[in-house]
């Protein structure tokens, strides 16, 4: 055998003296061949160093063993966990997954999704950054079945798995208001992200909802969702007078840059600003102070999203229906909205 190249399946049945069928039923179905020839085959294959070539494998069978993922960032935790949701359903499957990471753009979106269209991936889980979903016409285009993470999606288009948005930013407003709290901001991220927008709506029906008019909720904008834009923002936020008393995060990156930029202005939380964010990041609890959040369940997000495209692609493909499933947020209340008790 030429050592300048990988092991093939020939050399393999070649080195053990059988036939390739017979090396392809050891791999395939190893309970086909008896105990003696199948000993004989794998200590070839351990000997030569063989690894099967998947994209062959893929074009004789038809289909590929790989889920293609797009997220939005994955240096944000929140992505993270949704990733470890759907590998883990994948794995259990037999599947892998192949993972890219747009940064919030819609031309890098395109690009991955045209990347996975020509490696033939099984099917994709994509969080959008398009926010008019036009780059998903790649997918469609070449048949390829996609489920949208942490994004509504009608469900007659395809499968989606998200959070109620609406419900997670009034929820956070609602315990503001309670608190005493009449004059508030929501430190937004990128305004073609569609969770950004829903999560200020639901801050805003809450606002209402509390007898109060919308300039009571100041929307200050951030570049990114990361912490270097949450103290960017809580720069800005500082130049505002009067202050608000209380400030709603598009998520815990945002919130802990505002938090860093509070404390190094001297201004105390939550006795000063109480301050909430969005996604209960594992860390949110271990801040400097620690940080009252709205917890989407990330991982089962990323679970149930591969569930619902390893249905639409596997054997059970003909009794699969589209579904858009919508989880409901948790308000998690740290020591960030709780002012101290005065002394009597």
């Amino acid at each position: 055998m030429d050592r300048a190249r990988p092991a093939g399946i020939k050399d393999v049945a070649d080195a053990a003296g059988v036939s390739v069928g017979t090396v392809s039923n050891v791999i395939n179905r190893p309970d086909s061949v008896t105990d003696g020839t199948r000993r004989r085959v794998l200590a070839a294959i351990a000997r030569l160093g063989y690894v099967r070539s998947e994209s062959a494998r893929q074009l004789r069978a038809g289909s590929s063993r790989m889920l293609g993922l797009l997220v939005l960032d994955m240096a944000n935790p929140f992505f993270v966990a949704v990733a470890s949701g759907a590998e883990r359903s994948a794995r259990a499957a037999g599947l892998g997954v192949m993972l890219s990471d747009s940064a919030e753009s819609a031309e890098e979106e395109a690009a991955y999704l045209t990347l996975f269209s020509e490696q033939r991936v099984r099917g994709v889980l994509v969080t959008p950054a398009d926010r008019t979903g036009a780059t998903l016409g790649i997918l469609r285009h070449h048949g390829i079945p996609y489920v949208c993470v942490d994004r509504v999606l009608p469900s007659r288009e395809g499968c989606s798995v998200s959070v109620d948005d609406l419900a997670g930013g009034a929820l956070a407003v609602r315990h503001l208001l309670l608190g005493g709290h009449r004059s508030l901001a929501y430190i937004s991220g990128p305004p073609h992200l569609t969770q950004c927008q829903e999560r200020y709506e639901g801050a805003l029906a809450a606002v209402a909802e509390g007898g109060l008019p919308p300039s009571a909720l100041r929307r200050i904008g951030a570049a990114r969702l990361d912490v270097a834009s949450g103290r960017d923002a809580g720069a800005r936020l500082l130049g505002t007078l009067p202050l608000p008393t209380a400030v709603f995060c598009a998520n815990d990156l945002l919130a802990l840059g505002v938090l860093q930029a509070l404390y190094e202005a001297g201004v105390r939380v939550p006795r000063d600003v109480a301050l909430v964010g969005y996604d209960d990041m594992e860390f949110a609890a271990a801040a400097a102070v620690p940080l009252t959040s709205v917890r989407q369940p990330a991982r089962r997000m990323g679970e149930l999203a591969a569930d619902l495209l390893i249905e639409e692609t596997g054997e059970r493909a003909g009794a699969h229906r589209h579904r858009a499933i919508v989880l409901e947020p948790e308000l998690v209340v740290r020591a960030s909205t709780l002012r101290p008790r005065r002394a009597a």
